[in-house]
């Protein structure tokens, strides 16, 4: 899989990741853009996405946010956050609203040019939450709007029109219960401490002081004084005894030699006896010995010597869950428009396959029945001779009428454009075809959360860069239609692989052996398991730091495992590159236009009854 090299938002992705380690006064920092939500892990920092278009928005959207989160970086403590911060509930989020509204005050008044940036990516949120079209104050966050006062207030700057109006909705009920405070800001911006206590203040103002939990302060102030009240305190008992002792040593020192020595020899005997106790007690027979916890399961069925370094971060998410629906319909809606030269060929084929279906529903009876339907074309018979009796007959049920179908559609980059266009529109026309035939069909979609590694990367460097670590990714494995869910459901879902950003590197081997777990655990009798790859598995972090076929030889071996136990049907589809090597049943195509021919002629042959039909249309060739 190659990354292109001639993206025009290359270059500004860079400079901004630069200056944003300026401000942030960190060199190293590291910037990333995804469609994961913005934020900062450690040294580590996440931005919006920046498309090849660079509109406007995105440009804006990504300076604003690269500006916030560089100055949260710069001006905040965590340690001193948490120890101010109340637990949870309303007070939180007004704590939480404030202490960034700080940080980038502080960051207008040091760097005047940040201020832009941030109101552009204010107003971006704004929009985005409708806080234009908002007239009541309890459809409004309070800690939203009173994050934008101590912003206003701190800097003297006007804010884009719907932060705008958020703030007026409540300034007005803050102001009244915390003025008198308020006047303290400007004075206390610089001391995160100080203005710690001081939002804490506010929020009581506010009447939320039952959720701030005690006050750290005093609980200092009162585990100091118990400290030193500790010190200054002596067990008078203890003082007792010891001069009682020393006292009768002193006029019987005889007596005392006498009574420790005895003591001595008692003590000893004791101790030994006690020994002996407990090694009769403790001794075990032979073959009793305890037995040691078993060890962890292996991470791959099919190899146990797999390992991954740390999957904490893995996710396995459903499309829904990963853009808003009125995004979901606007990709959707691009998609249909990206494909519609195709759709009538895409179409033709579906009903294609829909009739080779339909025909051997149809040709699937049982005959000369003593009930059933009537047979007529063996009246003939009986109108001969009138003794002969009425033959029925009974449809029967056709193998494809308990099987699932699952599509494993590879989301890595190099599938971007008019590959993934097409394989989802495929995939898209399958389920609907195949619905209507009573076949139930999955979608699913596999790629990583980030580039060249992510959280698990970040730890194996904190770690030390440990040898061989396994892989050093985080997995990303979407459900774009579980098959028991109906195709008018699941249909804006795969728009979402037009969004930008989404598709980053493949790890096969474990996307496959998921998708064959979820399969098993389906009821059906057969079932079919299709990939669409476009090459071998590439993950450049998982790589640089192992050997160098460690993803391939993996998916071998889960490949070995399906076809060896035989539960599911694995087929797969090349795009531009040959997959034969791996798969037992294979095709490649050379044109993408190929591929939704390839995906019907494929299925259908899956369900000819012809075996050495189906091996003609399979094209089957064995792995080398």
């Amino acid at each position: 899989m190659k990354k292109p090299s001639d993206n025009p938002a290359d270059p500004f992705k860079k400079a901004l990741a630069e200056a944003t380690k300026v401000i942030a006064d960190n060199s190293d920092l590291s910037v990333t853009y995804t469609v994961d939500p913005s934020g900062v892990s450690g040294d580590s920092m996440r931005l919006p996405q920046v498309s090849r278009r660079m509109t406007r928005d995105e440009v804006l959207l990504a300076r604003g946010t690269a500006d916030a989160l560089a100055l949260n970086h710069k001006y905040h403590d965590g340690t001193t956050h948490a120890r101010y911060a109340p637990q949870d509930g309303i007070a939180r989020e007004l704590y939480e609203a404030m202490e960034t509204a700080r940080c980038e005050a502080m960051g207008a008044r040091d760097m005047p040019g940040t201020a832009t940036n941030i109101d552009a990516k204010i107003a971006h949120e704004a929009r985005g939450r409708g806080y234009d079209g908002i007239t009541q104050s309890s459809d409004a966050p309070l800690a939203v709007a009173a994050g934008y006062l101590i912003r206003h207030l701190a800097t003297g700057r006007d804010l884009p029109s719907g932060a705008q109006n958020v703030m007026d909705l409540w300034r007005g009920f803050i102001e009244q219960s915390a003025g008198d405070h308020l006047d303290d800001l400007n004075a206390i911006l610089h001391d995160q401490q100080g203005f710690a206590k001081f939002a804490r203040q506010i929020i009581s103002d506010l009447g939320y002081g039952d959720q701030l939990g005690d006050d750290p302060d005093e609980i200092d102030d009162e585990s100091q004084e118990e400290a030193e009240d500790a010190e200054d305190q002596e067990d008078p008992d203890s003082t007792g005894q010891e001069d009682a002792q020393d006292d009768d040593s002193e006029a019987n020192p005889e007596q005392s030699q006498e009574e420790q020595q005895d003591m001595t020899e008692a003590q000893v005997q004791m101790d030994d006896m006690a020994e002996d106790e407990l090694t009769e007690e403790t001794e075990m027979p032979d073959g009793e010995a305890p037995l040691e916890p078993p060890p962890p399961p292996p991470v791959s069925e099919a190899d146990p010597d797999y390992r991954v370094y740390d999957d904490s971060h893995d996710e396995e998410i459903a499309a829904e869950d990963l853009a808003e629906p009125v995004e979901l319909e606007r990709l959707r809606a691009y998609l249909d428009q990206q494909l519609e030269p195709l759709k009538g060929a895409v179409s033709r084929l579906a009903n294609k396959l829909q009739r080779r279906l339909q025909a051997q529903q149809n040709r699937s009876w049982e005959f000369d029945l003593e009930e059933g339907i009537l047979d007529a074309g063996r009246l003939a018979r009986v109108v001969a001779n009138p003794t002969t009796p009425l033959s029925f007959k009974i449809e029967k049920d056709t193998e494809f009428r308990d099987t699932v179908v699952t599509l494993l559609l590879d989301n890595s980059g190099s599938m971007r454009g008019r590959p993934i266009s097409i394989a989802a529109i495929c995939a898209d026309v399958l389920a609907r075809t195949l619905e209507r035939c009573n076949v139930k069909v999955e979608i699913l979609g596999f790629t990583t959360r980030a580039w060249k590694g992510g959280l698990a990367r970040e730890k194996w460097l904190n770690d030390g860069r440990p040898q061989t670590p396994g892989r050093l990714n985080d997995l990303r494995h979407i459900i774009y239609k579980k098959a028991d869910a109906p195709w008018r459901r699941a249909r804006p879902n795969l728009g979402l692989m037009m969004k930008e950003g989404l598709l980053k590197e493949n790890i096969d081997g474990e996307a496959l052996e998921w998708a064959h777990r979820r399969m098993l655990a389906r009821p059906e009798q057969r079932k079919i398991l299709m990939v669409i790859s476009d090459g071998a598995p590439v993950d450049d972090s998982t790589l640089s730091v192992n050997p160098a076929n460690y993803l391939e030889k993996h998916l071998r071996d889960v490949i070995a495992m399906i076809e060896k136990r035989k539960f599911v049907e694995l087929l797969a589809i090349g795009i531009g590159h040959d997959v034969t090597r791996y798969y037992d049943r294979a095709v490649t195509i050379t044109d993408v236009e190929q591929l939704a021919g390839a995906m019907t002629e494929q299925l259908a042959a899956l369900f000819d009854t012809d075996p050495r039909a189906r091996a003609r249309v399979m094209g089957i060739k064995r792995a080398s």
